[in-house]
C-alpha cells in the first residue's frame, strides 16, 4: 500500500520560517489556469493584486478595481493553486474609510473566495490601527508602503522613495509601525536598495520586495510583465523573461491562415464536394 503525501499550503508559520534562510518567491496571478502553472512551478505566495485593473481590464490605473473583481479573481487563482499562500488585494476605498468596513470587506476575501490573507497600503496612524483591527479579527494583513500605486495621484507619479534621510527616516518609521501592528509581511515598492537592506535587518517580520533591488527576504512581480503579456511597457525593474505576446500572436495568425486556407482549398477543388 503506498502512502501519498499530501500537498500543504504555505502558512503563516512556514512562511516567517523562510526569513534570513530562503528567500520568498512571489508574483501576481488572476486565474486558475495560470495559478496552477505558478503553483506548479514552487512559488510560495500568489498575489491576487489590484494591478489586475491594468494587465487584464486595461485601465490606465488601480483605482477602479473593486471588491467584486478581486473576490471573483482570487477564488480562480485559490482554486487553482494547491501549495501558494494567497494574498487579497484590497481595492481603493475598501479598506480606508474606517477599520469595520476594512474587516468586512477582507472577510469576503477570506470566506467568499478563500484567500489566506490581504494587502492594504499605507501606514498612517489610523492605516496601522486597521491593519491592528484586522489581526485582531483574525484576517492577516500584508503591508505595502513605499511606491503605493492607489496614492499615485497624491505622490505625483511613479518614482524612487527614500532618497532623502527624511524620507528614508519615514519609510523605515512605517515599517515598524506596519509590524507593530501585526502585519505578517511588508511589501517595499520602489525604495533605495540601501533602505530595503536597513528595513529587512530592523523588522522580523518578511520584506517583499518589487523595484527595490534584491536585498529583501522576497521578491514580487506582475506575471504578466515577466511573461511579455501585458498591454504596455513592463517597468525596468521586470523585464519580459518571454514574449507570450509574439507567441500568441502568432499562433492565432496560424490558425487564420489554416481556417482560411480549408475555404480556398474547397475552391480550388470542387470535386471534393462531389
Amino acid at each position: 500500500m503506498s502512502i501519498q503525501s499530501e500537498t500543504k499550503r504555505h502558512t503563516l508559520r512556514s512562511l516567517a520560517a523562510m526569513k534570513s534562510k530562503e528567500r520568498v518567491a512571489m508574483l501576481t496571478a488572476y486565474d486558475v489556469v495560470t495559478a496552477a502553472c505558478l503553483d506548479a512551478a514552487g512559488v510560495d505566495i500568489l498575489l491576487v493584486g489590484d494591478s489586475l485593473g491594468n494587465v487584464i481590464y486595461g485601465f490606465e490605473s488601480t483605482l477602479p478595481v473593486t471588491l467584486d473583481m478581486i473576490v471573483a479573481h482570487t477564488a480562480a487563482v485559490v482554486r487553482g493553486s494547491k501549495r501558494a499562500f494567497v494574498v487579497a488585494d484590497l481595492p481603493f476605498l475598501t479598506f480606508q474609510i474606517s477599520a469595520e468596513s476594512a474587516i468586512r470587506n477582507a472577510g469576503r476575501c477570506l470566506a467568499e473566495a478563500g484567500a489566506q490573507a490581504v494587502k492594504v497600503e499605507g501606514a498612517y496612524p489610523e492605516m496601522c490601527e486597521t491593519v491592528r483591527r484586522l489581526t485582531q479579527a483574525g484576517i492577516p494583513v500584508m503591508g505595502h508602503i513605499g511606491l503605493t500605486p492607489q496614492s499615485v495621484h497624491q505622490m505625483g507619479g511613479y518614482y524612487t522613495h527614500g532618497k532623502t534621510l527624511s524620507s528614508a527616516e519615514k519609510i523605515l518609521r512605517e515599517a515598524k509601525a506596519l509590524e507593530s501592528a501585526g502585519a505578517f509581511a511588508i511589501v517595499l515598492e520602489c525604495v533605495t536598495e540601501s533602505l530595503a537592506r536597513e528595513i529587512s535587518s530592523q523588522v522580523s517580520c518578511l520584506t517583499i520586495g518589487i523595484g527595490s533591488g534584491a536585498v529583501c527576504d522576497g521578491e514580487v512581480l506582475v506575471v504578466n510583465d515577466i511573461l511579455g503579456f501585458s498591454p504596455g511597457k513592463s517597468p525596468k525593474f521586470a523585464l519580459p523573461r518571454f514574449n507570450l505576446k509574439e507567441m500568441v500572436r502568432d499562433t492565432a495568425a496560424a490558425y487564420v491562415q489554416e481556417v482560411k486556407g480549408v475555404k480556398d482549398s474547397l475552391q480550388k477543388s470542387p470535386e471534393i464536394l462531389s
